[in-house]
């Protein structure tokens, strides 16, 4: 059976539940919801796995916090023999719009300290990632506060019908590969 690690960027804690840099937290959260199965506290993380039409879905929430991200990464990658190709990280995004997204198989991180541990503890910045727009809306030098702040009211309402389509966007990376979940999924907001 085809194993894919699913990585959902995020803080633990109960104070960062709902802030935008949990985002990747938040997507794993209502995908294990609609399949109806619940996270365990593992090493470096909290951990699920589903097989859905002969494919295995390993998802992960790294307690590592984020800035030291790629620890849990890259435990995971190796305990379960996961390709580079058949991870997918998923992270906000500060420099696109509110709920939109931006798959791709490469890149740099951008400025996301999650990203950029990663990349550093992988060696490589070649690993399919999904970036969720958070939308940029703070004073200069105040991005910090921004991102560990939690949504507005307004902000909910736009983001709660991405984060059901980013559900999506996981399944179709899997079952159809990444540059045809680029090619829909790029272009859906």
């Amino acid at each position: 059976m085809e194993k894919y690690l699913i990585v959902g960027l995020g803080n633990k804690g109960f104070s960062y539940q709902h802030t935008r840099h949990n985002i990747g937290y938040m997507v794993l959260d209502i995908l294990a919801q609609n399949y109806r199965i619940n996270f365990s506290p593992c090493r470096l993380g909290n951990l699920l796995s589903f097989s859905f039409r002969g494919k295995l879905f390993i998802l992960l929430k790294p307690n590592t916090f984020m800035n030291l991200s790629g620890i849990s990464v890259k435990y995971w990658m190796e305990k379960e023999k996961i390709l580079r190709e058949k991870l997918l990280i998923i992270t906000d995004d500060i420099h696109l719009k509110l709920g939109t997204f931006r798959i791709r198989d490469k890149g740099g991180d951008g400025g996301h300290k999650g990203l950029k541990n990663i990349q550093e503890i992988l060696t490589t910045s070649h690993y399919p990632r999904f970036r969720i727009g958070i939308g940029g809306k703070f004073e200069r030098g105040k991005q910090k506060d921004y991102v560990l702040s939690e949504w507005t009211n307004e902000e909910f309402l736009v983001l709660s019908k991405s984060i059901d389509e980013a559900g999506k966007a996981i399944i179709s990376f899997v079952m159809s590969g990444l540059q045809k979940t680029m090619n829909i999924f790029n272009k859906k907001f």
